[in-house]
């Protein structure tokens, strides 16, 4: 069975409520129709309600512990609630999409966070910029048909403290920037466009001339992101062609990131690192009701690389992550751990429809890295990947630094459930020496594959439940 948007409803107990105005409401209508006798059918939604409400009960995170009612607002923010509105073009800034006009639209935000807070807005029409910076007490929000479209020119986001691939760093300014903006929030239904084709053509060309340069050799802006910022909210708008990743959150609590469109081309350009959602040490997080399509990873767990990253207080874990209701589109991967990443913790994707990703799971094990991926749970899932699971070293820019023993890596407590997938690969998974792999958990499974090898003895510890590769039940 489906949703109205066509997900698949096992699972979902953690949208049931009980309305009790409701139950009696229908319970005096059917009665006085005479349907069924009264006492019989008190039994009988006096059961439904006892089901419903031990339903809800049972949302845990894949360690046991309770799920916070904070995972089940989705309420959406209201611009008449957002603080007094500054329209950007009542401002002094022009609707010509041809004029660079940073340092207007940013002498807005200045004032308006001077003068308390308030909500820039930007009206439909397309108005060019590089980076802008978010004050404490200011919002964004783009009207339907509003376009912020970033400059193409590097000069026009300026160097500055920041944090890339797991480290701290100066590196250059996104198009949209949050620091220490505690409620921030972009809603709206408008764009935001990172404009990033010549940033792409510049790095593929940069490749043809080295093909071991770096990520960072290539100098391009992300289009968003938030540091140090909690309570954050995003919402409807769509965020597309990043020159460099899409939206990056770092070291941030309470995020919610609802009904977003994130892409980036794959073809007939590769839009070069432009994953759609990096969460970098952060803590509760909702991303639900999205569609994520780009030419990397869709969601990457990160927070830091390196033999001594788990020493270093610029690092740390990401915990209590719930994705839902959701689809995806060409991607690396839908969901993925690393490849800078240490401790990520009580991780749930569920309700998903995916389609072209090359895996629906990567646990990427970096031979240079401590790492830690535990309590993940992926289920209600239907589509299309090329691989299942992908579990392998990611050895690309791998650096122990003087290090003589290689850090231990470890996964386990790790779920796959209530799926229905076409594949090439069923089981991607090869691991070294230094990788620990335990507690995984295989259930309900229907898996049409190429390849459908199946080597359960590399993990310590596997359970199987209903699973059907091609036909063939391994349980």
């Amino acid at each position: 069975m489906q949703d109205s948007k066509g997900y698949p409803l096992t699972n979902k107990w953690n949208n049931l409520k009980f309305d009790s105005s409701q139950f009696w409401h229908e319970f005096v209508i059917i009665t006085k129709m005479k349907i069924l006798n009264p006492l019989l059918l008190f039994l009988i939604l006096s059961t439904q309600v006892a089901f419903t409400q031990t339903a809800v009960n049972e949302d845990y995170w894949p360690d046991g512990s309770k799920i916070s009612p904070w995972f089940h607002d989705y309420t959406k923010l209201e611009l008449k609630d957002l603080g007094k509105q500054y329209r950007i073009t009542s401002h002094g800034v022009l609707a010509d999409s041809t004029l660079l006009q940073t340092q207007k639209i940013q002498r807005i935000i200045d004032e308006a966070s001077q003068s308390g807070g308030g909500v820039i807005i930007i009206p439909k029409g397309t108005f060019l910029s590089g980076a802008i910076f978010f004050k404490p007490n200011t919002r964004l929000h783009l009207e339907e048909g509003a376009v912020l479209k970033g400059s193409d020119d590097i000069a026009n986001y300026p160097k500055i403290p920041s944090r890339m691939e797991g480290q701290n760093l100066d590196y250059f300014a996104a198009l949209v920037n949050a620091y220490e903006v505690d409620g921030f929030s972009i809603t709206g239904k408008g764009t935001i466009n990172g404009n990033g084709l010549n940033f792409w053509k510049a790095f593929w060309k940069r490749r043809e001339e080295d093909p071991n340069c770096t990520n960072l050799e290539v100098s391009r802006p992300r289009l968003v992101f938030i540091w140090k910022s909690n309570d954050v909210q995003l919402q409807d708008v769509k965020l597309i062609n990043a020159g460099f990743w899409s939206s990056h959150y770092y070291q941030c609590n309470n995020i919610k990131i609802l009904d977003l469109t994130i892409t980036s081309p794959h073809e007939p350009i590769k839009a070069p690192s432009t994953d759609a959602i990096d969460l970098d040490v952060v803590n509760n997080v909702l991303i639900k009701g999205c569609y994520l399509a780009v030419n990397d990873d869709a969601i990457a767990l990160k927070g830091g690389k390196g033999p001594w990253a788990d020493e270093d207080p610029n690092n740390g874990e990401n915990t209590h992550i719930i994705i839902e209701d959701s689809e995806f589109g060409f991607c690396h991967s839908a969901l993925t751990n690393g490849s800078e990443s240490i401790h990520n913790k009580n991780v749930i994707m569920r309700n998903i429809k995916i389609q072209d990703a090359r895996r629906l799971l990567w646990l990427k094990m970096r031979p240079d890295t401590p790492q830690h991926y535990e309590f993940i749970t992926v289920e209600n899932i239907t589509g299309q990947a090329y691989s299942m699971i992908y579990v392998k070293p990611w050895t690309q820019f791998f650096d122990l630094k003087g290090r003589k023993e290689v850090p231990k890596s470890f996964s386990d407590h790790i779920t796959m459930k209530n799926i229905n997938l076409e594949c090439d690969i069923f089981f991607d998974v090869a691991i070294t020496e230094h990788d620990r792999l335990a507690e995984f958990k295989f259930e309900n499974l229907k898996i049409k594959a190429k390849n459908d090898t199946f080597d359960p003895s590399i993990v310590s510890g596997f359970d199987l439940k209903n699973v059907r590769v091609n036909g063939k039940a391994l349980d």
